[in-house]
């Protein structure tokens, strides 16, 4: 390895000299930035997407130009608006899924099943009952008044009990689905804090906050409205064959001609829905994907006058959408008239059977109007079956989409043995490092340097050279694929993921969430004091604009701190950070939101919360980083050049192009 020494910093940059290509690729950028404290640090990734550039990763002495790489650049591709969609891969592994959540209600399900089978059982004494009037009423030596009067009374109260039952069944299986439903939702919204960057850089936000609302709002649906149905009909089916094979085997024979037609035209019209409802989740998804960048990109669209592209690009979305609704809802509309016109056949083949052996005195009228009615029990659980079973293609195209997020792999876990990293130095040690976000496009190869504990490090060079690759491998937002990154001596990966989580980082894109000023300042120290959050914002010259606030520390924030400028949200962001006190800094462009009077304000409190500590300052503005202990120029992956300000100057090598470049009149006039 070249080292390259300074007094100053005590820090060496360097790299084996590497040779060979990258194909052309997409590295993965990483997702929008936030401004987070110590020991709540958000992912240091939102300029990473500039930094696809694949390059080798060789140091020479001052001065000396890299080797000649080939560049492969840009983003992992984001899932597409369009493909094709394919019916539910696998309804029956779905389902055994679906019943681990299921299954945790089984008390309140044992509780409806019996309800089940009493509703049941009254609903098939009402057709017996009926026929029994029928016979009282028409028999031929007179009415029987004592039987019709009994057979009345206890249908009614059959009929009474049958409706208070079904209004139990349904408010059981409303409190089954909902508490189904916030199962399956806290282990996704769990599942996402688990998931690596990667996953969001490649999906787009919409399509995710889709699987946590509208897909298992399908599945709700789909738990509350079939569960209790299916135990229903599956009864209903099996007592209401029984009792017709019971009156009449011949009816039996006659009423069951249409059955298999009934199976064919259900199974034919399903298979066609599950194809439909599959694809109008997922173009429910992009436009749901569509709406969420509108709104968060809303001042860049109405900044390009896009709003008509915009607005177009939705309606083509919707347009699909609405075809692929109307296709399925033609689809399965065409189930109930069909099944309609063959039961009315059966029922049809019922009633000329029926009549011609009342006539012969094989059976009665009673028996004729009982087993109608059982006919018509027999046959509604099969049209409600086929109606459920479309309902069931829809929940189960959103459990799909559920349980492909829950099954998405996770951030590797700690090393066996991991420790906390507890108090740290600061000492940074790269290592040879390789890093692609793609295996095939590295992005950064061979880098090596030591920044010294409480030394401040500069990253400066073009954008998309690897400068916030560089903190998002310290960090462990990603892992590096070869050599290693060390942190007082020890592996990064010998660490625990959650006690690397305490750098302070600020980024360029600052994220505020919903809350007070005060709730977003203490969010790296949830336990401070209101005297440490106004100290810490007054060090970040944020206490003057607070103060000026009608509430002023608990004013309301909207959506990412959307009702204050970007400066006054990058102000919180250094506050939050100042409060938390971490070992570590991560500034990422922090400063670049900031008019230049503030900036000098921001300077001075920067340099106080840096002091002693080891800081890492990715900046475009060099001005802000004359004072760092060490400079170094990334590009392409790459250190090559490395030192204090006036070394690199008087080096006259690519950081003074670079200054030259942003203070011509500084430096001429020198």
């Amino acid at each position: 390895m070249a080292q390259q020494p300074n007094p100053n910093a005590g820090l060496t940059a360097g790299a084996s000299a590497a040779s060979g290509s990258s194909s052309a690729g997409a590295g993965a950028g990483t997702g929008a930035g936030a401004a987070v404290g110590a020991g709540a640090a958000s992912s240091a990734s939102g300029a990473s997407a500039r930094e696809g550039l694949a390059a080798s990763g060789s140091a020479g002495s001052a001065g000396a130009s890299p080797p000649e790489v080939h560049v492969g650049h840009g983003r992992p591709p984001v899932r597409g608006r369009g493909g094709p969609v394919q019916k539910p891969k696998n309804m029956r592994g779905t389902l055994r899924r679906l019943w681990e959540f299921v299954g945790k209600e089984r008390r309140w399900l044992a509780i409806v099943f019996l309800f089940v089978l009493v509703d049941s059982a009254l609903t098939l004494a009402g057709p017996y009952l009926i026929g029994t009037s029928v016979d009282a009423a028409a028999d031929s030596s007179g009415v029987d008044f004592r039987l019709l009067t009994i057979a009345l009374i206890a249908l009614a109260a059959a009929y009474i009990g049958d409706a208070v039952l079904t209004w139990l069944q349904g408010w059981l299986m409303a409190g089954v689905s909902q508490r189904i439903v916030r199962s399956l939702r806290e282990s996704l919204f769990a599942k996402l804090h688990k998931l690596p960057l990667a996953y969001f850089d490649t999906r787009r936000h919409g399509e995710i906050m889709s699987r946590l609302s509208n897909d298992i709002d399908n599945v709700s649906m789909t738990v509350s409205q079939t569960t209790s149905q299916l135990m229903t009909g599956a009864i209903a089916i099996v007592g209401s064959l029984v009792m017709m094979l019971v009156l009449s085997p011949l009816l039996t024979l006659a009423s069951l001609i249409t059955v298999p037609l009934v199976y064919l035209l259900a199974r034919t019209i399903t298979k066609r829905t599950s194809v439909l409802f599959k694809q109008q989740q997922a173009q429910l998804g992009m436009l749901n994907g569509q709406i969420e960048e509108t709104i968060s990109g809303v001042e860049a669209v109405k900044s390009f006058n896009r709003e008509r592209q915009v607005v177009a690009s939705f309606e083509e979305t919707n347009r699909k959408l609405r075809d692929i609704g109307i296709r399925a809802q033609i689809w399965s509309g065409f189930l109930m008239p069909l099944l309609s016109v063959i039961n009315n056949i059966g029922f049809a083949a019922v009633a000329i059977v029926g009549g011609t052996l009342a006539v012969k005195g094989i059976i009665t009228v009673g028996v004729i109007a009982s087993f109608i009615s059982y006919s018509r029990q027999f046959v509604r659980p099969l049209n409600d079956l086929a109606n459920i079973y479309n309902m069931l293609q829809s929940g189960i195209a959103g459990a799909e989409r559920v349980f492909e997020l829950l099954d998405e792999k996770e951030e590797p876990v700690d090393e066996p043995g991991a420790v906390t990293l507890q108090s740290p130095k600061g000492e940074v040690v790269f290592d040879h490092v390789q890093f692609g976000y793609r295996a095939d496009t590295p992005i950064v190869r061979g880098m090596s340097f030591r920044a010294e504990a409480g030394t401040n490090v500069a990253l400066v060079g073009p954008t998309g050279a690897g400068k916030t690759t560089i903190v998002n491998l310290l960090t462990r937002f990603y892992d590096v694929t070869g050599g290693s990154v060390r942190i007082d001596g020890k592996d990064v990966r010998e660490y625990t993921r959650d006690s690397l989580r305490v750098f302070g980082i600020v980024l360029q894109d600052t994220y505020l969430f919903s809350g007070t000023i005060r709730d977003n300042i203490k969010y790296g120290k949830p336990d401070a004091t209101d005297e440490e959050v106004r100290e810490a914002a007054m060090t970040a010259n944020a206490d003057g604009f607070i103060r000026l606030l009608p509430k002023q520390y608990d004013t309301e924030l909207t959506e990412n701190g959307g009702n204050l400028s970007q400066g006054q949200r990058q102000l919180l962001a250094i506050a939050s950070v100042v409060l938390a006190k971490p070992s570590i800094l991560i500034l990422d462009e922090a400063t670049s939101s900031i008019d230049t009077r503030t900036e000098r304000h921001i300077q001075d409190a920067l340099l106080h919360i840096m002091k002693g500590r080891t800081a890492f300052i990715i900046a475009h503005r060099l001005n802000t980083i004359r004072d760092a202990d060490t400079i170094m120029v990334i590009d392409k992956g790459s250190i090559v050049e490395s030192g204090s300000h006036d070394e690199l100057i008087g080096r006259q090598g690519v950081y003074y192009r670079m200054y030259y470049n942003q203070f011509k009149n500084v430096v001429d006039g020198a």
